[in-house]
């Protein structure tokens, strides 16, 4: 059952509200001649949500005097951004960029900060050279660097490193002493070929992919847009912060290229709370807007296998050859061989096998896409050995060599319950027209590099935290009809805001 929070109990014994009433799949609260009804497939138009806003904040003054006053304006502040959310989401979706190119998108993150008034650090800042993977070729990243700037990239905030791949912002607020809260938005988008049919709105309304083959279909736009909102209301507010923020703008989430860069540059080292997001649909196993907390991402690691052989006539020196096709169907083979583990879940999948130059040719040259993934860092482990293992085997018996490059890597995952669950009862309090799922800690099924990120903040004793904002979508997360309901935007800002600001207030109580 979903607990009604104390604080909408106040205003039901005010009788400024009547009570939650169940109606089957659907949840009202009414509110004089207001209403709010959502359920898993539908939604609030832009006027029926502001109408909520307003009526959620009756009687917050007096019931906690300048919180309350806070808490309102960041509902307002966010509210009042909505248009401009939207534009920004919808221009991101129309240039989305894959992993390591996405400069359009950090340079116009760059601009936005800074005018705002951000610490903003971008290239070489970001990402610690050396530590990023599966790089595209210098050729492809230079002419997509001349490309962004015909797609209206601000010149003057395209870095020199982000042409050569260093993408990713963060950008610092500092407000005195006070704890350190980082937020993650991944920016990155997949390598698919949009649908362009008259009943996806991205198309109908001219905002589908300008980028042929690669499309934002995971909602990273709407993450990024989440995070350039919660940067505007946060500079609102400074006044009432104690402490600093940081705004990570991560690249190459789409493989678990980018976290790791950029925690080996230290970013994450001071950082006390860490939070993040990622959207989820209506239709799945979250009840309510936003679920505060999840686990279970399974760690993974994904490699590029080249086997390199020697070529011949197949028909008249087969001998003199050595076929790199053969070690690497080898491969294929073993690869699903390889024993599952006793203590937990294992993953292994190849997802492409391409080589060879004619049937009569042995060939000399072959390349597998292969991942391997575990539900625990020790399994990960076993998993990764026993790939290696399998590659190099199955190239020695076939005369060949092979060469194992990491494509990324990332953890598993766990949300801080304490954490969670305190981010649980302030979204109760501060946002109740917001509906928190009734299961506070969802498990996750695939795989995320922020928990590297989360992981490297828990090592050093702080607090961190997966959420998931709820919104109806149009076709599932990673298919190219993929689109979602943008009124999540607004709620992703207040969301973020409402943590940021409680964590950084005078006189809080924050998670130990």
């Amino acid at each position: 059952m979903i607990q009604r929070p104390r604080y909408l109990n106040k205003l039901i014994d005010k009788q400024e509200i009547r009570p939650f009433t169940k109606i089957q799949d659907s949840f009202v609260i009414q509110s004089g001649a207001a209403k709010r009804k959502e359920n898993r497939g539908g939604s609030m138009n832009r006027e029926e949500t502001s109408v909520i806003r307003k009526e959620a904040s009756v009687g917050r003054e007096a019931l906690d005097g300048n919180e309350a006053l806070v808490s309102q304006r960041i509902i307002q502040y966010a509210e009042e951004l909505a248009p401009v959310s939207r534009e920004r989401r919808r221009d991101f979706h129309r240039y989305p960029e894959m992993a390591w190119y996405e400069m359009r998108t950090s340079a116009i993150i760059a601009k936005i900060l800074t005018e705002l008034g951000y610490e903003v650090l971008t290239g070489r800042q970001v990402c610690l050279e050396g530590a990023r993977v599966g790089l595209p070729a210098e050729e492809q990243l230079r002419k997509h660097a001349e490309q962004v700037l015909r797609q209206g990239a601000p010149a003057e905030y395209l870095t020199e490193d982000m042409k050569e791949g260093y993408t990713g912002v963060i950008g610092i607020l500092r407000c005195g002493e006070g704890p350190v809260v980082g937020l993650r938005f991944d920016i990155d988008a997949l390598g698919l070929a949009e649908d362009e049919t008259p009943q996806h709105r991205p198309y109908t309304e001219g905002f589908n992919s300008r980028n042929p083959g690669w499309m934002h279909g995971c909602g990273h736009d709407g993450h990024t847009v989440m995070g350039l909102g919660t940067a505007e209301v946060l500079m609102k507010i400074r006044d009432e912060l104690h402490g600093t923020v940081k705004l990570i703008f991560q690249p190459g989430e789409e493989g678990a290229k980018g976290a790791r860069a950029i925690v080996a540059h230290g970013h994450l080292d001071d950082v006390d709370y860490f939070a993040g997001t990622h959207v989820a649909p209506d239709d799945g196993s979250d009840d309510g807007d936003v679920t505060p907390g999840s686990w279970g991402s399974l760690a993974s690691s994904r490699y590029d296998v080249y086997f390199h052989g020697q070529t011949a006539h197949a028909g008249g020196f087969p001998e003199k050859g050595r076929s790199a096709i053969v070690a690497a169907a080898n491969a294929v083979l073993n690869l699903t061989a390889i024993p599952r583990h006793s203590e937990g879940i294992t993953r292994v999948n190849v997802g492409t096998i391409r080589g060879g130059t004619g049937r009569n040719v042995i060939p000399d040259e072959a390349m597998i896409q292969m991942e391997v993934r575990g539900g625990t860092t020790d399994i990960i482990r076993y998993m990764d050995e026993e790939a290696r293992r399998v590659c190099q085997a199955a190239a020695q018996l076939n005369g060949c060599t092979c060469e194992m490059i990491s494509q990324g890597t990332s953890d598993s995952q766990e949300s801080d319950v304490d954490f969670l669950e305190w981010i649980a009862g302030i979204l109760e309090k501060d946002l109740p027209h917001l509906r928190v799922s009734s299961v506070h800690n969802a498990r996750n099924w695939a795989s995320e590099d922020i928990s590297l990120m989360m992981n490297r903040v828990q090592e050093h004793g702080g607090k961190a935290t997966y959420m998931r904002s709820v919104t109806h979508m149009a076709s599932a997360q990673h298919t190219t009809a993929f689109d979602f309901d943008e009124k999540v935007l607004t709620e992703g800002i207040e969301t973020f805001s409402v943590i940021v600001y409680e964590l950084l207030r005078k006189q809080q109580e924050r998670p130990v």
